[in-house]
Parts: structure tokens; sequence; C-alpha cells
């Protein structure tokens, strides 16, 4: 921040864990189900239910601790976390205190300042509350409605410790931490549907001090843009406060995505207040030693592993790996593509370029689309064969993008293939040299550029089908006949 303080920040991180049922009972985890329907008397905390613990949900917690170098404890409990809140049925959550499944992690982030470790506390199991839907301003005739479908949806919060130091690291930690669960399959991380959620505990102190600063926590941030926003906002902030020596209270605020600044909600509360105890309804949880290499055994590869493997093993630059690598479905793509048609460079622009710019238009996951790397490596092939041209192989690869036909069926059914007969291209070559004797007489003189300019005229003329190899190097020869 400056050389006068250092700012201190620790993140929390909530993830939704993508198992088919919620963690202590067999109601479906769909997404945008109607109010209320995906429970039943365990998820509710009716009188008399027990919990039954789901093995999905500690088998994708477990992948997580030991993608991010965390111990995995062999003996671990649930707790039970007391509070009232209108959408927490049983007025407790099943959560893990003490005693959590993984601890002692880290990942390192790259940003302008270098590498950066940033140390994991904990990662621990627990149920997902419901969701308050609030309906205009709170008077006598509206109010706030509660959905319990959320409810006992299988949750991992990720604690960080204390160790970022600015609201760009913070980013760069949620980025690397989002497409770590995405390559392990364990979270779809859509921030939109609450799958992936963050609270930010960020203070400031004097440079060499060891001691914390009074911390500030920040909720209801919907993107990472927003939590490096926010982060920003509380660092001048805070240390407006320092400088003015106006106390900074311990609290709990909101950011306020209109107004571009945080807002106090609440006074923090501390661990005591929620008067944790075990779970009496479940028993410890063991992880031995096989059940968990079985898990470490099946474990994808890394995006950093990937990434540093692509630039090794496929000779592109970081750059192209580092794009490349930033979901498993771009990475798995361009793969199947190489399997296809060994050119990765060639393969790589395709994906960076053509590709990537539908996505961003059709605004579409990378896997809703229709194109295979088997697909795109015949339509390479295609190219190399002089079977179409590289103008024509992109309305080729649209028509791909868009229906997932076949390159082959598409050049057939849109008479697109390439004009590589000699006959019928010199007639065409002779028409525009006799239409453009300024070029022809440039090109006499040593202009090579109007060169590019007659082969353009003959690409407009065959809507793109010459063969402009052949083209250029007819004009050439031709040209030095006259």
């Amino acid at each position: 921040m400056d050389n006068k303080f250092e700012t201190i920040i620790g993140l929390e991180v909530h993830v939704q864990l993508d198992t088919d049922s919620k963690i202590f009972c067999s109601c479906s985890t769909e997404f945008g189900k109607d109010p209320n329907t995906n429970t039943c008397p365990v998820c509710l905390g009716l009188p008399g239910t027990l919990p039954v613990l789901n093995k999905k949900a500690v088998d994708f917690l477990v992948m997580t601790g030991l993608a991010l170098n965390c111990d995995i404890a062999s003996y671990s409990k649930f707790d039970r976390k007391n509070y009232f809140y209108p959408d927490l049925p049983k007025a407790y959550q099943i959560s893990q205190f003490d005693l959590p499944l993984a601890k002692n992690g880290y990942i390192e982030v790259e940003t302008e300042e270098g590498t950066h470790k940033i140390g994991i506390t904990r990662i621990h199991l627990e149920e997902d509350a419901g969701k308050l839907i609030h309906e205009g301003s709170i008077d006598k005739s509206s109010g706030s409605l509660v959905d319990y479908n959320r409810t006992g949806v299988p949750l991992a919060e990720i604690v960080s410790e204390p160790d970022i130091r600015t609201p760009a690291q913070a980013r760069e930690y949620l980025n690397y931490l989002k497409k770590t669960l995405e390559y392990l399959g364990v979270s779809d991380c859509n921030m939109e549907e609450g799958s992936l959620r963050c609270d930010a505990n960020i203070s400031l102190r004097p440079h060499g001090q060891e001691e914390f600063g009074t911390k500030v926590e920040l909720k209801n941030m919907n993107s990472f843009k927003a939590i490096e926003k926010a982060l920003a906002y509380e660092q001048k902030r805070q240390r407006k406060m320092i400088d003015n020596t106006d106390e900074i209270i311990q609290e709990t605020r909101t950011w306020d995505e209109d107004k571009n600044k945080t807002i106090s909600m609440r006074g923090k509360e501390e661990a005591n207040d929620y008067r944790y105890f075990p779970e009496p309804d479940l028993v410890p949880l063991e992880i031995n030693e096989s059940w968990a290499e079985e898990i470490k055994d099946n474990l994808p590869e890394m995006p950093s592993v990937r990434k540093k493997r692509f630039v090794k093993e496929y000779e592109i630059p970081e750059y192209d790996a580092d794009v490349l690598t930033d979901s498993r479905e771009l990475a798995d793509l361009f793969e199947e593509c190489v399997a296809e048609y060994n050119d990765p460079k060639e393969i790589s622009n395709w994906i960076m370029g053509e590709f990537l710019r539908l996505v961003n238009e059709e605004k579409m996951e990378v896997d809703e689309t229709k194109i295979t790397g088997q697909l795109l490596g015949k339509m390479l092939k295609m190219m190399e064969d002089d079977v179409i041209s590289s103008k024509i192989a992109k309305t080729v690869f649209e028509e791909m993008f868009h229906t997932g036909k076949d390159p082959e069926e598409i050049v057939e059914e849109q008479g697109l293939k390439q004009i590589s007969d000699e006959d019928k291209l010199e007639t065409i070559v002779e028409n525009i040299i006799e239409e453009n004797p300024e070029a022809v007489e440039d090109i006499k003189n040593g202009k090579d550029k109007a060169i590019g300019y007659l082969v353009g005229q003959v690409m407009k003329e065959t809507k793109g089908k010459a063969n402009p190899q052949m083209v250029n190097q007819m004009f050439r020869d031709k040209i030095s006949e006259l």
C-alpha cells in the first residue's frame, strides 16, 4: 500500500460441492427448481430425523485438500454451529470446528510483484443454509420469503492464512482456486448461482509490527472484480481513519456495487458466539491411508502442471499455454485436436482466435459449443491439402461451431471447395491484369505490394475460393513475360 502500512487480507471461500444429493439426505441439489421442492424432513430439521453423511461430499473435499497441498486428517468430526436465522430451519448448522478434514495447505500465485505463496489454514465440510428472497421494502404489504432448496447442499469452506497483501493478490488467489476446483470437477463455481461465495477479512498494521490491526469482514461481493474493488476501497478507508486517529471497529461490512463503497452491516461475531459442540448424531470421520491414496491416484493433472507440460511438449509460447489451460475443457479441446492434426501452434491460434471469439460473442461456456478436436483437426487438414483457403476456413469453422457438422459436408453443401484448376484461374488472372495496368506497372518497377492487391481482386472475384499461392505465382509468371 505504502511504506508506512502493510495490508493484511484473509479470504474465506464457500464452495458448493457438485454432488447429486445433499450432504445429509437424498434430496436433489439441482439449481433452479421451484422454491421448497428439493426438501425433506431431514434437511428441514423436523423432530426425530437423523443425518446420514454423503460419502461423495467427503471424497470431493479430500480431492480439494490434496490438490491444494493440504494434510488430510485421519480423524475428524462434525460440530453444531448454533445461531438463529430464518433460512436455517434447525437453528444450527452442521459444520466442523476444531478437527477439520484438511489443513496446512498452500498455493502460489503470480502477480506483477512476482510469485507469492499463500497458506491455506483449513478446508472443512459443512451444510449450506437456505436463501431469503426479499420483496420490495419491508412494510405491511411486503417482506421476505424463504426458499429451503439450498439447505443441506454440501459446502467446502476454504480458509486462507492472512498472507495476502494486495487486492490484486486476492483476485489471483481466487482465480487459481476457481480454476483448480473446476479442473477437479468438484464444483461448477458459478458465482451467479451461489456455487462459489467469498468473504474477506482486511486490516492494516505499521510495517515491522507483528500484531495485527483491527480486522473488518467484507460480505456480499458477487464477482472477483467486486472483491478486488471492495478490498481496495476498504484499504483506503482504513488508512484514512488511521491518519485521522479514528478507531477502526471490528465489524461486518457489505459492498454496495452502485455506490462503489463498503457499508456497515453489523458487529462481527466471534467463534464463542456460536456455542460450538460436537454433533451427537454423527460419528467421527476416519479417513484411512488407502482411501486417501485412492483419491490421490485419481486426481487429474492440475492447471499449473498442465501449462508447463504444454510449453515443453508442444513447444508453444507460455502465453498460449496459459490461455489454453484456463479451463479444463479448453485444454482438452486443444489436446484432442493435436492428436488429430499435429501442428500445436496452428491449433492454438485457431482456439485462441476464432473459437474464443465466437464463445464470447455467443456468451457460451466452452463445453456448450459443438466444436470438437476431431472436427477442428479435420478442417485444418483440409486447409493444408488446399481443399479450402484460409479465408473459406473461417466460414467453415463458424458453421461447425453452430451446427457441429463435418467440415467436408459443409464444404460440399455450400460449394466452398478451393479452386486449384489452372485453366479456370488463368482466365481470371488475365482479366485482372488487363483491368489493372497501374498495379502491373508498379510490379514491373519492383513494388511487390501490388501483387497482394491483384491476388485480393482474384479472391474477391472467386468469393475466396481461389488458391492464393497458385494465383500469386501465376501473376508473377505472366507479368514477367509482359
